[in-house]
Parts: structure tokens; sequence; C-alpha cells
């Protein structure tokens, strides 16, 4: 039986940027708040990191960063996923040395593959790092989607520790849990199933909306850890409109457009994303002023 590599929440977190790249001053400053907020763990250069608009140096450097800064105060889970498998293994062996506790590995997209090839890409990378492994599944970007039987073949190798599960499919979240148990943990994906998942046995959330609302994020998931799901729910049903809100364009676009409205110094996406929308942002301003976020 394996132990989840957090519980609670994990804030997937946006890269801040300006004229001279990462904008790591900014960056500190948001570590602190989400740690300060009660955060189990950073998730950096995930999908909300815009990892794909990022170079390998700028990637690097980043989770180096994180995990200096963290020190150790929660986890550091570095996302280092390719649809190249041996890019993948380098940049892994590179966050193991730079200290990060875990590695978020999101399927291979567009070459995409089989299940047998899902399989062998993360065998691949599992048999050759010592650090535990979040497989990240999001079949909307990707095109591909695991199936609970790869899950339960997958969850036998001793480095794989659990998936992010961000399909939207609440029948393979419990195909899996039935099949790999707690060899497998599963943590979700999207913010809008936080409550519906852990009440069948998730661990958590890997969060966009906690960048934006970090201790009602940490509240949601402390409830349902707590066995609280009349509160949680109501959480998640208050902040339903918001959550919704930060995915009416393609993510990482509105939450940074979000943080900028709070006056954080996130800066805008890299392209191809552009900034958010004006009929886009007024309707996230209002979801945030309804919640009583000032802006």
């Amino acid at each position: 039986m394996k132990s989840p590599l957090f519980t609670g929440t994990s804030t997937a977190i946006i890269t801040p940027f300006n004229d001279g790249g990462v904008n790591f001053p900014a960056l500190s400053k948001l570590i602190d708040q989400q740690i300060k907020a009660g955060v189990s763990a950073i998730t950096v250069c995930g999908t909300t990191g815009e990892s794909s608009a990022m170079t390998y140096d700028e990637r690097v450097s980043t989770i180096e960063f994180t995990v200096r800064h963290c020190a150790g105060r929660v986890k550091v889970i570095a996302g280092t996923g390719s649809n190249n498998t041996e890019s993948s293994l380098r940049l892994s062996l590179d966050a193991q040395r730079a200290g990060a506790d875990a590695l978020l590995m999101v399927t291979p997209y567009y070459n995409k593959t089989t299940q047998a090839g899902l399989i062998a890409h993360y065998i691949h990378v599992a048999d050759r790092v010592e650090l535990p492994i979040i497989l990240y599944n999001v079949p909307s970007r990707t095109g591909l989607s695991f199936k609970a039987e790869t899950y339960k073949e997958l969850s036998r190798h001793p480095n794989i520790n659990g998936v992010k599960e961000a399909s939207g499919n609440l029948a393979l979240a419990m195909d899996t849990i039935r099949e790999c148990g707690n060899e497998l943990h599963l943590w979700s994906g999207n913010d809008d199933q936080i409550v519906p998942l852990m009440s069948i046995g998730a661990k958590g959330v890997i969060s966009v909306a906690s960048n934006l609302i970090p201790d009602e994020i940490v509240a949601m998931t402390t409830a349902c850890l707590n066995g609280d799901y009349q509160a949680a729910g109501a959480m998640q049903i208050k902040y339903s409109d918001l959550i919704a809100k930060l995915f009416c364009e393609v993510n990482p676009i509105p939450i940074k457009a979000a943080m900028n409205a709070i006056g954080f110094e996130a800066g805008s996406p890299r392209l191809p994303l552009v900034d958010m929308s004006v009929n886009g942002l007024e309707k996230l301003q209002t979801a945030m002023k309804a919640v009583g976020i000032h802006i």
C-alpha cells in the first residue's frame, strides 16, 4: 500500500512573466501566499504554469527556484510531461536533481499513442527516476485518455503514486479507485469536481482556482477530509460560478486575468495564448465580485 504524496490542496501555480522572462519576485510572493493559506503542495510548470510556452532552461530554473523558495515548507511537484519520452525523462532527472518531491507527467499529446504505449512511456521514465510520479489525465487537451485497466497496470510500479484526474469522467474515477485502491491515489484535476471526487475517495485537488482563493479551496478540501461534506458541498456551490468563469477561456488566460485584477503581477500569458477578451473579463470580474473578491 502506498501513502499519498499529499492530501488536501496543491496549487497548480501560475508562472508570472515580465519582459525579462519569469518574474521570480512575483512568483516568490505567490508561493508565500499559498503556503500561508495552508496548501499542502505547489505544482510548478504544469499546464497552468504555461510550461509548453517556456524554454527548457526556464522550466528547469523555475523548478529550482520553487524548490529553494519553498525550502521544505510544502511539497514541490514538478511538471515534467512531454510527448517526447526522452525529453520527459531528461526534465524529470533535472527536476530530481533540483530537489523536487514528485513529478507530474501529462499523457503524450499530438502523437497520442495507444494504451500499451502509455504503459511503456510511463514505465520507461519510472524505471529511471527515484521520485514518485503523478500521472495526468486531461483528454480535452491531449486527445487521449487512460482506461481503468491501464491505471491498474501502472499502479503496480512502486514509483507511480497517483493520478491527477481531469477527464471529468466520474465513472472512470470510480472504476480507478475500485480497481487500484491505495496503490494509485487520485486527485481531482478539475476545480468543479473537488467535492464529488473526494466523496468517492480522491485525496484532494491540484487546483487552478487556489491561485486566487487558496484559503477557500483549502477549507473545501479540509472539510472533505474531515467528512463534513455538507459544508464542503456548500463551498463547492458557492464558488461554482467563479470556477466556471475561470475556465470560460483557455486556462490559464482567465486565472492570470483574475490575478492581475486583484493587483498581483501575473503578466500576460505567452503566445499562442493572448489576454482575456473584454466580454470574458467582464463576466469573470462579475463572478469575482459576487463572492466578495475586491478588484
